[in-house]
């Protein structure tokens, strides 16, 4: 018989994992609560009103899209001089309840050119932008002034544009998840924690995955500073968690990261569908940049191989290379890619289905994307991570 110490023990022990369980889904739910009331903060500071929530934009020396929302939320009724689980829950609720205004007027100014635009009936703006002026040809980055001019009490804003440099010869658009870095995008729970829970330092990249973009980067010459555009299913409140956990990889950041607007509220608590997300994206730059070439990359868990194939369809002869990282076992899936592989040979285009880091930066080696440097930057990277 066993001892009664070992009894109690084992008792003991048993009732530390609900109390282990309830004590993580309490963390669990701080973070969710933190997260989802980020954006509030250091924008009305508590007092409620008009917001501009813009995102980063993009353009080129003639042309720019920004895009955003403009919303009114009611302040709060208490001061908080820190914040606190109180102050969260809070700010929760004016997230909630908040509403697009619709129909605002939003002045929008870069350096010169001066535009207006009208919210639609959920509060959301897509400018586009002609650029009337010339603008600063060694900057990429330009500074864009945001107001509402419909509403006495809007808070105006600030944010970016992105323009390419004269050199660029390639763009390169990726997806983040099961591509850059592990989130188990074919394990919904998974990927819920890994995008909700860990820190940006417990995110794991890809074993030679930096060393792989900063040679794209780069390009054969090793200077050509190559737009890196990344796409994600995430809600644009990681965006922080994002850009710190490419900069802590050294990979090359965006310059633009393709997020969504989830748009959760009491009358839609679901995140909105990303099917056509990610092949909308693409569309745009592939029309924007109609003069560049671009390289796809993602990854075989989800439905990257087949959006991309349609988009060389829709575009023959932009897309000069498919890389489609495998992440799993599937014989099957391996068959379906190596038709679609097939497929996009008639328009100029190669897809390639690529176990590592070092595949991907051998065929783009050969292809003279990226330098000899950089393929042997890749190649010790990922060594020396495998061990």
């Amino acid at each position: 018989m066993p001892h009664s110490s070992d009894t109690a023990s084992e008792t003991d022990r048993a009732g530390s994992l609900p109390r282990l369980f309830v004590t993580k889904l309490i963390h669990f739910t701080k973070k969710l609560v933190r997260l989802f009331t980020r954006p509030m903060r250091g924008g009305d500071k508590g007092e409620g009103g008009v917001i501009v929530h813009p995102y980063r934009g993009y353009g080129s020396h003639t042309e720019a899209f920004i895009m955003g929302r403009v919303f009114r939320q009611p302040g709060r009724l208490m001061k908080w001089e820190k914040g606190g689980a109180a102050r969260d829950l809070v700010d929760v609720t004016r997230r909630l309840v908040r509403h697009g205004v619709r129909d605002a007027r939003v002045d929008i100014r870069l350096g010169a050119t001066h535009a207006t635009v009208t919210t639609d009936r959920d509060g959301y703006f897509h400018a586009h932008i002609d650029i009337t002026h010339t603008l600063p040809a060694e900057a990429i980055w330009h500074s864009v002034k945001l107001e509402v001019l419909s509403e006495d009490d809007a808070i105006s804003t600030e944010t970016e544009i992105y323009i390419p440099p004269a050199s660029t010869d390639l763009i390169v658009i990726s997806d983040i998840d099961d591509t850059v870095m592990y989130t188990g995008v074919a394990n919904k729970l998974k990927m819920l924690y890994r995008l909700f829970m860990e820190k940006a330092d417990r995110r794991t990249a890809f074993p030679g995955v930096a060393a792989l973009y900063r040679a794209l980067y780069g390009g054969a010459e090793g200077n050509r500073k190559r737009p890196m555009l990344y796409v994600s299913r995430g809600p644009w409140s990681i965006y922080e968690v994002l850009e710190m956990f490419f900069n802590m990889n050294r990979i090359p950041v965006g310059p633009i990261l393709f997020l969504r607007e989830w748009g959760m509220t009491l009358k839609r608590p679901w995140p909105r569908k990303a099917e056509d997300h990610k092949s909308d994206v693409i569309c745009n730059m592939l029309s924007l940049y109609d003069t560049l070439p671009f390289i796809l990359i993602g990854d075989s868990g989800q439905r990257d191989p087949e959006v991309y194939t349609e988009i060389v369809k829709m575009h023959p002869d932009r897309v000069r290379a498919i890389y489609i990282r495998k992440v799993d076992n599937d014989p099957k899936r391996d068959a379906a890619i190596e038709a679609l592989a097939n497929e996009v040979k008639h328009a100029g285009c190669e897809l390639i289905l690529a176990r590592d880091s070092v595949s991907i930066a051998e065929h783009a080696l050969a292809k003279g994307y990226i330098s000899e440097e950089g393929c042997e930057a890749v190649r010790e990277d990922t060594h020396r991570q495998q061990q």
